[in-house]
C-alpha cells in the first residue's frame, strides 16, 4: 500500500480493486478495459503495458492478451504465523531447520513474534489460501529446536500466507527454485511495448523497478535515471529518529494533547506521516470515537480517504494490525463504523 501512496504522491493514478480484462495493441499503443469492483467498464491507452499480475502473469496473457506464455511458473505457497512474544529485546533470529531450509523469527507488534515462512508448491491456478495446520506445526517445530519457551499449535493467534510466483527452472524441491526475477520483452520492432515481471520478492523490488524502467527506456527516452536507492517512502522520513523517538519529540510537541499511546501507535503506524493523520486535531475530542489499541475514528477515516481502505478488514489487518490488540466486541464497532462510513 505503502508504494502504491509514493505512486499517487508522484501524480500516478491508483485504481484498486480495478481488474485489467482484455488489452490490445493499437495505433502505436495500448487500449485496455478496465473492470472495477461494482462490475463498471472503462478504456484506458498507454504507450507501453506492464505485466506485474504476480501468480496470475501467465493467466493474465492468455485471458486478457490472448496470449500464448512464453515462460512457466512455479506456486509456492508462504505461510507465516504470530505468537506470543518469544524473547526479549528487537533483534531478529534466522533459524537453521533440520530440512536445510532456513525460517526466521522476529519482534512484531510488541507483543508478538513472527514466525515464517513456509514452502508448499501449488497445483493449478492461483487461488485463496490459508496456512495449514501442518505448515503452523512446521514453524512451531522449528521455533522449538532454538526457543526456551515452546509453542503448540494453539499458540498461534494470527495466521497469514502468500502465493510466491517463482520462476519455473526445473527445479523439483520448491526450496531451490530461484527466487531471482526475470523480465521478459515482447516488442516487435514498431509495436508497443509488453514487459512481463515473473518473480521477484520484497527485499529486491526497488532494483526490480530500475531494471524495468531499463527495459522500457527506449520507448520513453526522457526517463530519468534511478533514483530510488536512498528515496524514502511516505511517512519514513525520519532521518536518523525512530518512530519512539518520533513520537515523543515532534509529536508530543505539536500535539501535547494526545495520550501517550495513541501518540506511539500512530508513529509507529504512519511515521512522519501521523501528522497527516491528526491534522488541525487540537483535542482528543477531535480525534472521534475511540476503538482501542490508539485506533480512533479519525486514523480510520485518513485509511478511507487516503489509503483505499473499504472494509473493516482493511483497516484492522491490511492497514493497522489491531485486529491482533481488540477484543472482538471492539472488533464489531470498527466493523460498524467502516460499513457506516463507505455506505
Amino acid at each position: 500500500m505503502v508504494n502504491a501512496r509514493a505512486a499517487a504522491d508522484l501524480g500516478a493514478t491508483v485504481l484498486t480493486r480495478t481488474a485489467c480484462i482484455a488489452a490490445r495493441r493499437s495505433n502505436g499503443g495500448w487500449r485496455a478495459t478496465l473492470r472495477d469492483g461494482a462490475g463498471n467498464h472503462t478504456e484506458v491507452t498507454a504507450r507501453a503495458l506492464v505485466n506485474a499480475t504476480g501468480p496470475w502473469a501467465r493467466k493474465f496473457l492468455v485471458d486478457a492478451l490472448c496470449q500464448r506464455p512464453a515462460f512457466d511458473l512455479k506456486l509456492v505457497k508462504g505461510s507465516h504465523i504470530v505468537v506470543p512474544r518469544l524473547y526479549e529485546g528487537e533483534h531478529a533470529f534466522i533459524l537453521q531447520n533440520d530440512d536445510r531450509r532456513v525460517v526466521f523469527a522476529c519482534p512484531y507488534e510488541k507483543n508478538y513474534t513472527l514466525i515464517g515462512t513456509t514452502d508448499v508448491e501449488l497445483r493449478g491456478e492461483p487461488r485463496p489460501c490459508q496456512a495449514s495446520g501442518e505448515e503452523v506445526a512446521y514453524l512451531c517445530r522449528a521455533a522449538n529446536r532454538y526457543f526456551a519457551r515452546q509453542l503448540t499449535e494453539s499458540d498461534a493467534v494470527w495466521s497469514y500466507c502468500g502465493v510466491r510466483p517463482l520462476f519455473d527452472d526445473g527445479a523439483a524441491d520448491p526450496s531451490a527454485v530461484t527466487r531471482d526475477y526475470v523480465l521478459q520483452l515482447d516488442a516487435e520492432a514498431g509495436a508497443a511495448p509488453l514487459l512481463s515481471v515473473i518473480g521477484g520478492k520484497i527485499t529486491t523490488y526497488r532494483r526490480l523497478a530500475e531494471r524495468a524502467l531499463e527495459k522500457l527506456a527506449p520507448w520513453f527516452p526522457r526517463l530519468p535515471g534511478a533514483w530510488t536507492a536512498n528515496a524514502a517512502l511516505p511517512g519514513g522520513e525520519l532521518g536518523a529518529a525512530d518512530p519512539e523517538s518520533f513520537a515523543a519529540g515532534r509529536l508530543k510537541s505539536d500535539y501535547p494533547w494526545l495520550p501517550e499511546g495513541t501518540r506511539r501507535a500512530l508513529a509507529r503506524r504512519h511515521g512522519t506521516d501521523a501528522c497527516k493523520v491528526l491534522g488541525k486535531a487540537g483535542s482528543p475530542a477531535d480525534l472521534g470515537e475511540y476503538f482501542g489499541a490508539g485506533l480512533h475514528a479519525r486514523e480510520i477515516d485518513y485509511l478511507l480517504a487516503h489509503e483505499w481502505a473499504l472494509a473493516a478488514e482493511d483497516v484492522l489487518w491490511r492497514r493497522t494490525k489491531c485486529g491482533l490488540h481488540l477484543a472482538p466486541a471492539q472488533i464489531r464497532a470498527v466493523a460498524r463504523y467502516v460499513a457506516q462510513r463507505t455506505r
